[in-house]
């Protein structure tokens, strides 16, 4: 890969991922200044998970039809950016139900595109994708530090200006970046759906649905966990960071892993380390040594899960089928499931308190390990 194209790609992810580190752990206590119940802040979070369910996989059908997946992720850019300048002009439920749900309609479809873009350009050299994401990891850490900081001694409002900053970065990133040659592979002329039957595709499916459902409550409550528990907004941001930064050295890892263990031991082992980790973060929030070990499993339970779903979704979906391969993976994992945990953390977050929430999100990752051990082949991937 030439070496402007690597930062070029680099940069991208960057601005993209400093956006998540921005949005996510911030915007619920955002929303919770406005007055919002517990329901309705699950709502409005889950409507990322919602557009994802379809987003991903209708845009990654019309750019694999285009040919053009650059230019789709041109538009995607600039419409999330014009939708979420939304943000400034009212701040009810209905009016930020709108907001968000046109915002995450655009947002939610570039990162699969982003993926197939850059799995192309690195061709067979798979091992240098996670250099590359590194980056996204970079800017995550970057904006929850920062905004940690910066919310401890100004008003939360504060945030939505900084998100501004980050979408227009990503926009024009966005306009830097190139198409890779799709080569042609035999298995072009199949079918999407004769792939999808696959039994090894299901057994990717839902391991990918149960690990993101098992993060619905912690994306969408965690931050307002800990403040309840006398955390600081700089701990928090601290805690998300820390997270980040086991992540980023899975990523360097992940060649000597998947050499040594295989991408279905390492999906099986994040999916057990989900279930240790949300055990934790419910039932020892008060112990802060704990919650720190706790963190530090991001690097299974979505780093290494992460690279390993990506690194199947792209040995699975070849050729011309590679973005909505990539999109149906975004779909299932973060639409359906991340739906799913969302609300249904909302729900319980009210009915059963956040301790056993975080316990049947634990449940649901155990879950998941258990049907992708059961349907994967124990063929060496």
């Amino acid at each position: 890969m030439h070496k402007s194209l690597y930062w070029r790609l680099s940069g991208f992810y960057l601005a993209y991922f400093g956006f998540v580190g921005a949005f996510t752990p911030f915007w619920s206590l955002y929303l919770k200044s406005l007055a919002f119940s517990a329901f309705q802040i699950a709502i409005l979070m889950s409507l990322f998970q919602v557009a994802r369910i379809f987003s991903p996989s209708l845009w990654g059908w019309l750019a694999d039809h285009l040919g053009h997946r650059v230019r789709i992720i041109q538009w995607l850019a600039g419409l999330s950016l014009l939708a979420y300048a939304g943000v400034f002009f009212g701040t009810s439920f209905a009016w930020l139900f709108a907001v968000m749900l046109a915002l995450s309609f655009f947002w939610s479809a570039s990162l699969p595109l982003i993926e197939a873009v850059t799995l192309g350009h690195l061709g067979d050299k798979f091992d240098r994708y996670g250099r590359i994401r590194l980056w996204g990891s970079i800017g995550f850490i970057a904006a929850v530090i920062g905004l940690g900081y910066l919310l401890d001694f100004s008003d939360i409002r504060a945030l939505l200006w900084v998100v501004l900053g980050l979408l227009v970065g990503v926009f024009l990133f966005s306009l830097k970046l190139n198409d890779p040659a799709v080569l042609r592979h035999h298995d072009d002329a199949g079918s999407l759906w004769a792939i999808i039957r696959r039994r090894e595709v299901v057994a990717l499916m839902v391991a990918c649905f149960t690990m993101s459902a098992a993060h619905g409550v912690y994306y969408t409550f965690y931050s307002i966990y800990l403040v309840a528990h006398g955390y600081s907004a700089t701990h928090v941001g601290w805690l998300w960071g820390l997270g980040v930064v086991c992540e980023i050295l899975i990523f360097l890892g992940m060649p000597r892993l998947t050499a040594r263990f295989g991408l279905r031991r390492i999906m099986m082992g994040s999916l057990v380390l989900a279930f240790v980790r949300f055990s934790v973060i419910g039932w020892a929030v008060d112990n802060w040594l704990l919650i720190l070990l706790a963190q530090t499993l991001h690097a299974a339970t979505f780093g290494s899960y992460h690279a390993a779903a990506v690194a199947l979704t792209h040995q699975y979906f070849k050729g011309r089928h590679q973005s909505k391969g990539q999109g149906l993976y975004t779909s299932v994992s973060y639409g359906m499931g991340g739906t799913a945990g969302a609300i249904a953390s909302g729900y319980a977050w009210d009915t059963l308190g956040p301790s056993w929430t975080f316990t049947l999100s634990a449940s649901c990752a155990m879950l998941g390990c258990l049907l992708f051990a059961w349907l994967m082949p124990k063929k060496n991937h």
